[in-house]
């Protein structure tokens, strides 16, 4: 049963609407969590010894605005009076109807996880919900293959897995954003390729007045003996969440790949910390016990999460400049993703200026973009690919072979942005930060009108220069150099004098800072494959049903005078240039001008900078006819408008390729009969524009 969206709540914030398609729910049986049984045995014999030694904890400190739940308060204006479990409260309450008094006595009456108190219980951990707690407070119904789960404040729920969560009362918090009863239902994705996703329960706006009213709430969801089991689980600021299977057209593609099959399910390290037989194993969910930490934030991490929170509400017009960058493998993604969605629960969007071509947020990788965000980002980057506002393709994960072309795209997009500042801007770096990658840094600093530069790090390495508004004044950039007054002066009416910026600096503590990941998934090339994946994925249809491989998709059919060629990563010769692209993932661009052909096909000799408005994959090219065959889904009439095609570094990833099904004989586009060891049959990497540090300052 669908959960009414669009209710009128009192106290609810103002979201915006749920403009999802149609999601499928087909039930998910305990054999897809994990499909050899020596591992699932293994993670029993692990779950036993656990539930023989529980282990918990106290909550002791105040909550904070953004708080890391495991120093969570245990004080609020309701009054408590007996320890109790999983954060249940005994409360009182003015109203002296029966009905209330029943509702009080009852809840004085209940445990947290569902057992009666006693003067000789002990206080327990109400943090992570994990074991025997979540049999009380989660009840599931096999008819509508849902699960209604209770949570109290500061409790937390890690999982692996994916669902639909909808707060059917109180709140709850995930990633920083707070998703309300009455607002829309929103799309979680936890893959093994990412951290874990946790659920964190909030302290309710207004309190349950009576039984009646928790079980009418539970009535649409759960049978009668479910509600009454659940119900003891339920005090008056109580949370309670509706979770479900979710299925979109992304996530059937991936799982089309063999080796993406165990993409959403636990990876080799957290097996033992599985908790298996619960009431959301089977909607795709894993939970995970306390052994796994989930998201840590550090107390620089939280204080510079509350600052710019402050300032974006409180900044006359709500519209700061933040620049986040660090050197690699030290959370800027993640503390990005946060950052966005905290800002919109204060805010209806937040705009987003990409400058990191190999880990891009929300295109395929060697794109720079501009765009607005208006939805919580829930997921790795792969789970919430769009379509941004302005964008252009550079087509390499790196911009070291052509630093210029790198910076006058990101002028380019700049230029391009709403001059009515409506709403914060977030400026993603890249990882490199040393060289002329830290060059880049001050360039950009520079060139925009930069309010707070956020610079992560971790401990133990020597990374690189903390980016002050001191230290810039004599730091020589790639294209700007001391004294420098305002960067894009080209753009401002008046050279203003040096601006001021905040400086704040954050220090990574989570477990494997500045390391990238070697379990699968985790590798940096594994996550371009997979935002590439999920972009191409849109060509499948919304409705369920089995997946088309690509090679049985109608591609459109392009003459080849009316559209350009290019190449943005190397130089080919001309009589070269199908022979490269034929198979080759192409950016949908627009050149300012008209295409001139004089009876043949037209290339280009740089690459342009210029707008792209997609991405398709040149499948063939038929010369005796002059045609090029794509596949793209991209909308036809934004195609209208596209005049060139541009290739690059970046591939078609290999799975697509080696593992399409249906194919009968040879494979196209492959070959094994090719030896790297023969004279020039590796990749030549050109250079262009780069000085030399010694020519630094000569020009």
């Amino acid at each position: 049963m669908k959960v009414n969206k669009h209710a009128e709540v009192k106290h609810k914030s103002q979201k915006w609407k749920d403009a999802k398609g149609k999601r499928c729910r087909p039930p998910v049986s305990s054999s897809n969590i994990n499909s050899s049984p020596v591992v699932i045995s293994m993670v029993k014999e692990h779950q036993e010894s656990v539930r023989k030694k529980p282990s918990v904890k106290r909550l002791k400190n105040k909550v904070k605005s953004v708080s890391n739940h495991k120093n969570g308060s245990s004080e609020s204006g309701i009054k408590k009076t007996h320890a109790q479990a999983n954060g249940s409260s005994v409360f009182t309450m003015d109203n002296d109807s029966d009905d209330s008094q029943d509702w009080k006595e009852y809840s004085q009456s209940v445990h947290g996880n569902g057992m009666e108190t006693s003067d000789n219980t002990e206080d327990v951990q109400r943090d992570r919900l994990e074991g025997e707690a979540l049999h009380h407070c989660a009840q599931r119904d096999d008819r509508q293959n849902c699960t209604v789960l209770v949570m109290q404040k500061d409790q937390t729920l890690c999982f692996r897995g994916k669902c639909l969560l909808t707060c059917l009362y109180g709140r709850v918090e995930v990633m920083g954003f707070t998703i309300e009863e009455g607002q829309q239902s929103y799309s979680l994705f936890s893959p093994a390729s990412h951290c874990p996703l946790s659920i964190r329960g909030l302290e309710s706006i207004r309190a349950l007045e009576s039984r009646n009213e928790a079980s009418h709430i539970l009535q649409k969801y759960l049978p009668q003996a479910s509600r009454k089991k659940l119900l003891k689980s339920i005090t008056t600021n109580s949370s309670i969440i509706l979770l479900e299977p979710i299925e979109t057209p992304m996530t059937r593609f991936l799982s089309s790949f063999p080796d993406l099959r165990q993409l959403f399910n636990l990876p080799m390290t957290e097996l033992m910390s599985a908790v298996l037989d619960t009431p959301l194993n089977g909607l795709g969910m894993i939970p995970l016990d306390s052994n796994i930490e989930g998201l840590k934030m550090s107390k620089s991490y939280r204080h510079a999460l509350n600052t710019l929170v402050s300032v974006c509400k409180g900044d006359i017009d709500g519209c700061p400049v933040i620049l986040v960058c660090g050197t690699k493998n030290v959370g800027k993604s993640t503390f990005i993703r946060v950052l966005i969605n905290t800002l919109l629960n204060y805010t209806a969007s937040v705009e987003y200026l990409e400058g990191d071509l190999g880990q891009t947020e929300f295109t395929p990788a060697g794109c720079l973009s501009l765009l607005t965000v208006r939805e919580p980002l829930l997921g790795p980057p792969f789970t919430h690919q769009q379509t941004p506002d302005h964008m252009i393709y550079y087509g390499q994960s790196s911009c070291d072979s052509d630093l210029d072309r790198y910076v006058e795209s990101l002028k380019s997009l700049w230029c391009r942005r709403s001059q009515t500042r409506e709403a914060p801007i977030i400026i993603n770096t890249m990882g490199w930060v040393k060289g002329f990658g830290f060059k880049l840094l001050v360039d950009m600093i520079r060139f925009f009108p930069v309010s707070h530069v956020v610079q992560l790090s971790h401990s133990g390495v020597n990374q690189c220069p903390a980016l002050t508004p001191d230290f810039l004044r004599t730091a020589n950039g790639f294209q700007t150099h001391p004294p420098t007054q305002t960067a894009l002066d080209e753009f401002t009416e008046s050279h203003s004098p040096p601006r001021i910026y905040s400086h704040i600096s954050i220090q990574a503590e989570f477990q494997g800072v500045g390391s990238q990941g070697t379990a699968k998934h985790q590798r940096s090339n594994e996550q371009r494959d997979l935002s590439l994946l999920a972009y191409l994925s849109q060509l499948q249809c919304p409705d369920p049903g089995p997946v088309r491989p690509l090679h049985s998709l109608t591609p459109y059919q392009v003459p080849h005078t009316a559209i350009a060629l290019g190449v943005t990563h190397g130089d080919v010769v001309p009589s070269h240039m199908f022979h490269a692209s034929s198979g080759s993932l192409v950016g949908l661009c627009c050149l300012a001008e008209k295409v001139a052909s004089k009876g043949g096909p037209v290339f280009l000799s740089q690459a342009p900078i210029c707008p792209c408005v997609g991405f398709g994959v040149l499948r063939g090219i038929d010369m005796a006819r002059g045609l090029y065959f794509l596949l793209t889904p991209v909308d036809p009439s934004v195609l209208r408008k596209v005049n060139c095609l541009l290739f690059g570094a970046i591939s078609v990833p290999s799975c697509i390729l080696t593992t399409q099904l249906g194919i009968d004989g040879e494979m196209p586009y492959i070959t094994a009969d090719y030896s790297f060891d023969l004279t020039g049959a590796g990749k030549l990497r050109v250079f262009k524009g780069m000085t030399r540090p010694s020519q630094v300052g000569m020009q």
